[in-house]
């Protein structure tokens, strides 16, 4: 099972790697285009509908990217999108986590479909409109949502329950502790002051996302990063209570060893519209 994931792990950066440094942002929208496109089959498939349609998902999320990427949304500013999906994440996440696995499929199917398709979308939009600024943008983003996770697994095996009796969302996720989100938390803070330093030492000519912020002002830097940590466990969360209404312990098996690719971007699904959110309004 390593030897699959490492594998696995290995194909995936040989061809996202080149493609996020190529000098132009073009080979990395394509890059995000297959995997959004993977994604919207795999949603189909997490509600129940059979492979013919489920196919017909990703055709759609190919045709609706194509269609933005055409219409020239790439590169013009998106701040009402960005709000619009940065609220629809906080208050549908938190509707969706309050009805938990026995009120998934109490949602209209059919507003189960747009709502998922519609964030893969803006998710990929994000993406690489995020490429766009620089690739020291974007990747202050992706390091972000790895950072939150990899602190948080360390923080809930090293402290989890030491210091509150119950776990973040047993019904959902039941290895998940407060512990875990907080050390998260920690560690994004702590990424975020020392990118900011790297940043002014070797004068970066495109600021991430975190000298943005502080750029405004500390505080809102810390808010901000705290805030954009806590919704990629909220986008993780979401994924694993559609899982286990739906019955899946993966989303597929696309990725052997890993799973699906929503597994490995669902944290991401929130974290990248609500990062050009902040982005534009600071």
């Amino acid at each position: 099972m390593l030897k699959q994931r490492i594998i696995t792990a290995l194909v995936l950066l040989a061809i996202l790697l080149p493609a996020l440094f190529y000098p132009s942002p073009e080979p990395f929208a394509v890059v995000m285009l297959v995997l959004v496109a993977a994604a919207g089959w795999e949603w189909g498939r997490l509600n129940g509908y059979r492979q013919g349609i489920a196919v017909l998902f990703g055709a759609e999320m190919v045709l609706l990217c194509g269609l933005s990427w055409w219409l020239g949304l790439l590169s013009r500013p998106l701040p009402i999108l960005w709000s619009v999906a940065g609220a629809a994440w906080v208050l549908g996440g938190a509707a969706l986590l309050k009805l938990a696995v026995p009120g998934w499929p109490h949602i209209p199917k059919a507003l189960r479909v747009v709502g998922g398709l519609l964030a893969l979308w803006a998710a990929w939009l994000a993406a690489v409109q995020a490429r766009m600024v620089g690739i020291n943008f974007l990747l202050s983003i992706l390091v972000l949502v790895w950072v939150a996770d990899v602190f948080a697994y360390f923080a809930g095996r090293a402290f989890g329950l030491r210091f509150t009796r119950n776990k973040l969302a047993p019904a959902i996720s039941p290895g998940k502790s407060w512990e875990g989100v907080w050390g998260g938390m920690i560690g994004v803070v702590v990424l975020a002051l020392c990118w900011v330093w790297a940043d002014r030492a070797a004068a970066a000519a495109v600021p991430s996302l975190y000298s943005h912020l502080a750029g405004r002002g500390w505080w809102l830097l810390l808010l901000g990063v705290v805030f954009l940590a806590a919704m990629s466990v909220v986008g993780d969360l979401v994924e694993s209570l559609i899982k286990r209404s739906a019955g899946a312990k993966d989303s597929s098996g696309l990725l052997p060893g890993h799973g699906g690719v929503l597994d490995r971007i669902d944290a991401l699904l929130p974290t990248l519209p609500l990062a050009m959110m902040l982005a534009s309004l600071a």
